[in-house]
């Protein structure tokens, strides 16, 4: 599994970059690679026909754009370690489902580490804190071939969530690793320790398939 630091990416880069190695992972010339980064403020959302996550009444601060994922709008920016898993899927059971859960495990592992409880919440995809949410999760697959990922609040500056209704939940509180530790916590430094999480996970789950 190849894991590559992009540091700071423009969305549209990171977004052809993603489309580059999903052909190149399907054609088999590449291996399971996740793509570790932060973005430049961006609001993105699913192919979905109901946009009233975007508050579409109002001049939103940064760019949009409708990707090939699930979900309603969320935001990345600067402080949100953003993880993109280019997967074989084949391996994993094909089982989108699963592999969204186990993405949650990675997260939920991962935030442990700095003392936090997070949790699932039934009926409702991503990590949280209490009734707090700390990441968002939303993945495209082609050909079994996954894309997208998840996005990990780390910096206490959430204000890029201001102006959109985050995930579509109106009532949601964001969170983050520095707010819930009291603690401000680097991206790099935090990519630099779910690496091995990331590897452990996916292999041990792929491993009792």
């Amino acid at each position: 599994m190849d894991f590559r630091w992009l540091g700071r990416v423009n969305y549209s880069d990171g977004l052809d970059l993603q489309n580059e190695l999903v052909e190149q992972r399907q054609k088999g010339e590449i291996e399971d690679t996740v793509l570790l980064l932060e973005h430049e403020p961006v609001y993105t959302i699913g192919r979905t026909r109901d946009q009233f996550s975007l508050n579409l009444e109002k001049a939103l601060p940064h760019p949009v754009f409708e990707v090939n994922r699930g979900g309603q709008a969320t935001y990345h920016g600067p402080g949100q370690l953003v993880g993109y898993l280019i997967l074989d899927l084949v391996p994993y059971g094909k089982d989108l489902h699963t592999y969204l859960r186990e993405l949650e495990s990675i997260l939920i592992d991962f935030t442990s580490e700095f003392g936090i409880n997070a949790q699932r919440r039934e009926g409702l995809t991503g990590v949280w804190a209490e009734t707090r949410k700390l990441a968002s999760i939303g993945v495209g697959v082609r050909k079994w071939v996954s894309m997208h990922g998840f996005g990990l609040n780390i910096s206490s500056d959430l204000s890029g969530y201001e102006s959109i209704i985050p995930c579509g939940i109106s009532d949601v509180s964001m969170t983050s690793i520095s707010s819930e530790i009291d603690r401000e916590v680097t991206v790099k430094e935090a990519a630099d320790s779910i690496e091995p999480l990331i590897r452990e996970h996916l292999t041990a789950f792929k491993d009792h398939l």
